[in-house]
């Protein structure tokens, strides 16, 4: 099975990387042609409302429809969520409305509240276990 990452914006890189770590080849969508040719789809972190207007812009946005109406997996990790969300309670982006879920852009802080940390944490032991901790929808 072919995987894509949605490669219009956002953590690309980061879930290419991530996929190649466990073994699990990726190639970069960022055509029809491309999203037609995989088998399923990741859409990244990043800004949501610049996906959606893009997705919109290289009209990718009906393709992506009807292959997640036969079936095609997505998965959809911060702002990928919001581009597949029912309904985004505020006033934008407007999502796609592929996933039946609502979400809400910024609901626990701002990108800038996210910080790093180290833990100590007894079941890792030593050293410190490094936190990234990003606010999310």
């Amino acid at each position: 099975m072919s995987v894509g990452v949605l490669a219009l914006q956002g953590d690309v890189r980061e879930h290419l990387l991530s996929l190649s770590a466990i073994g699990q080849q990726a190639v970069s969508v960022r055509t029809a042609v491309q999203l037609e040719s995989v088998d399923m789809l990741i859409i990244p972190g990043g800004e949501s409302t610049t996906i959606i207007n893009l997705l919109h812009s290289f009209e990718m946005d009906r393709l992506l429809s009807m292959r997640l109406a036969d079936g095609m997996p997505v998965w959809g990790t911060c702002a990928g969520m919001i581009v597949l969300a029912r309904e985004v309670l505020d006033p934008r982006p407007e999502p796609l409305g592929l996933l039946d879920i609502s979400v809400r852009r910024n609901s626990y802080g701002r990108q800038v509240a996210s910080f790093e940390a180290d833990l100590t944490v007894a079941e890792i032991g030593s050293p410190p276990f490094h936190g990234v901790f990003i606010r999310a929808p």
